[in-house]
């Protein structure tokens, strides 16, 4: 089999899945659980054979063609491409089989495992897409199977809600991504990404509002300010989908797209990088502020991902960096895409240690019973202690503990922030300070001290289906950091990592240890294992200050929606109600019936009349003839 057709296999697979469970398997759940799950597995093979493999390739056909505009689909699979494509094959294994012993009691697990499948054939779309058209239909596509996994347990209000709030949301941030490809061909004449590349390195003028409006796409679909308001909602949603689509994969699209323009984004005037890298950082700091009022464990660890994807995007505004590197010998400077090596790098560690935490999350609210409030849990290390342990790497990866898969990505951003912008810096360490803390207190709660309830009292480790995935991760956050770096296979992202030499490395660990150390220690100090959050007790002002951040965008969004929107809204439809309907559609044919009773008022039925309208007729035929009127 050509690497063309692997690939193929690999994307298809899962839409024969989702196809064969729609039409045959819908009230056959453990059938259609076991059909999902082997075609995964089937997938992630086919996935990892391309990704390490030696084959690069790119490959196409025309699908439609209007006048001059030509739309193909194709696949461009490059060293970036293998490393995504690696990334979600792994992580979609994980939680289609984490997903047997989680979904094993719902009595929608067909619809459920559809939903995964089709969210698997979506985002393998978008990872092998050559061109932007392609990878917006994917991207709709993603969109789609969000929303039915968020809504899977569509009997309940707030799932219903927070499907409909991440669908209008990401369609804003979607419309902006369709104007950016618009753009795109109307100004460079292609959006295939070879010739966008192309076109861009070879000195051709970029306007700024071109990325600026492709990035659109990923403020929606990765959840950055000010499109962040439906990430939080959408962990009303199962526990797995959690973990594969708004942390690992999905939500990584945006990063992943990103990259994937970068030549546009380096083209371009300064402005687009910068705002890029702003809306990235205020994103982090914001996120991780918000997460410290959070009671819902879940909810924690949705914060934590915005938070963390606003490292990546921050991360790819800072662009590239000129490195001094010896070969044979001489030291030359070579110029890094430093921003895409240590944007990619942070997405597949955090893949790792960010799937595994919501897994761990699973695997702790199955536990107790579908407890997900923190403070009602405790004790759960002696209780449930391979999930302790797995939980426990996870937390010490994502605070960065040395050696550990976070410690190097985290590293690699703040050395680029320290580099390129001292600003940046800061406020970066600052974020990384609270992430040690909202993770160390969450750590804490959940697993030390004694059961704060009937359900934690309770608790029961998961079976072998829920705990093998956590395992499996947990691996990979210890050692996915200085592997990857060691590997060939993706050598042509991971040679643009950044990396710190001299004072600077020093200086950039010395604060990586600082920053972990001091939230760690705050959060010791600061929560005891009780049923109430010891920073509302004691500092109701800051606790308030802290809740009324989290709120403030969607209390703006409602308020903009009930008072502006819907009063416009209403101002139309009354103008439609007049104007539309009332004069020009009811006038017109009011003014029609009147011309009908008038011309039925002519038939009288009498000859007489009729040869008197006759005449009439024939004289005014005539001085039209005779060119009289």
């Amino acid at each position: 089999m050509s690497p063309v057709q692997l690939a193929l296999l690999v994307l298809l697979l899962p839409l024969a899945s989702a196809a064969l469970i729609a039409l045959f398997l819908r009230r056959q759940g453990t059938l259609a659980s076991f059909v999902s799950v082997g075609a995964c597995t089937a997938l992630a093979v086919a996935a990892l054979m391309l990704s390490f493999g030696e084959s690069r390739f790119t490959a196409g056909m025309e699908w439609l063609k209007l006048d001059a505009l030509t739309i193909s689909l194709g696949f461009k699979f490059d060293d970036l491409a293998a490393l995504m494509l690696a990334i979600v094959a792994v992580v979609g294994l994980c939680v289609h089989v984490f997903s047997l012993g989680y979904m094993h009691d719902d009595g929608a697990r067909s619809r459920y495992f559809a939903g995964l499948s089709i969210f698997m054939f979506s985002m393998i779309g978008i990872v092998l897409a050559d061109n932007l058209f392609m990878m917006f239909i994917f991207w709709e596509l993603v969109g789609f199977s969000s929303y039915l996994l968020i809504n899977h347990y569509l009997h309940r209000q707030a799932p219903a809600d927070a499907s409909k709030k991440a669908f209008i949301v990401n369609r804003v941030g979607d419309l902006g991504f369709l104007l950016g490809i618009l753009w795109c061909y109307w100004s460079l004449g292609t959006v295939s990404l070879d010739g966008i590349a192309k076109a861009a390195q070879g000195g051709m003028a970029i306007r700024a509002g071109i990325p600026l409006l492709l990035f659109c796409g990923a403020v929606g679909k990765s959840a950055q300010m000010p499109l962040h308001v439906w990430l939080p909602d959408a962990m009303e949603g199962p526990t797995p989908v959690s973990a594969l689509i708004h942390a690992a994969t999905m939500v990584a699209a945006g990063i992943y797209m990103l990259c994937r323009i970068e030549p546009l984004f380096a083209a371009a005037p300064a402005v687009a990088l910068n705002t890029v890298m702003w809306v990235g950082t205020i994103t982090a700091v914001y996120a991780a502020l918000c997460a410290i009022t959070q009671s819902d464990i879940k909810k924690v660890l949705a914060y934590s991902t915005l938070s963390q994807l606003g490292y990546m995007v921050a991360a790819f505004g800072l662009g590239s960096l000129r490195e001094q590197q010896e070969a044979a010998g001489v030291t030359i400077s070579v110029m890094l895409s430093a921003g895409v090596g240590a944007a990619m790098f942070h997405l597949m560690t955090h893949a790792c240690f960010k799937a595994l935490l919501f897994l761990g999350s699973g695997s702790v609210i199955a536990g107790c019973h579908h407890e997900q409030d923190i403070f009602k849990m405790g004790g759960l290390a002696g209780r449930m202690k391979l999930t302790f342990a797995a939980f426990t790497i996870g937390v010490a990866a994502i605070i960065g503990f040395p050696m550990l898969s976070g410690f190097f990505s985290k590293d690699a951003i703040l050395y680029l922030a320290f580099e390129k912008n001292r600003a940046v810096f800061v406020i970066l360490g600052a974020t990384a300070v609270l992430t040690a803390l909202y993770m160390v207190r969450m750590w804490r709660l959940v697993f030390l001290g004694k059961p704060r309830s009937h359900e934690a009292e309770h608790a029961h480790e998961s079976g072998v289906s829920m705990v093998l995935p956590l395992i499996v991760l947990a691996v990979l956050s210890v050692v996915a950091g200085q592997w990857a770096l060691d590997l060939k296979s993706f050598e042509a992202v991971f040679l643009h990592v950044p990396e710190a030499h001299g004072s600077a490395h020093v200086t950039v660990f010395a604060v990586s240890l600082a920053v972990m150390i001091v939230g760690a220690l705050l959060a010791w100090v600061i929560y005891k294992p009780a049923t109430q959050d010891s920073l509302a007790m004691k500092t109701p002002g800051l606790f308030g200050g802290l809740a009324l951040l989290k709120a403030a965008p969607d209390d703006t969004y409602n308020y903009y929606v009930t008072k502006v929107q819907q009063r416009f809204a209403m101002l139309l439809n009354g103008l439609e109600q007049i104007f539309l309907a009332g004069v020009v559609i009811r006038g017109l044919a009011g003014f029609v019936g009147l011309i009908g009773m008038g011309a039925r008022a002519l038939h009288v039925g009498s000859i007489h009349a009729y040869v008197y309208w006759f005449l009439l007729g024939v004289v005014l035929v005539w001085g039209f003839a005779a060119g009289i009127f």
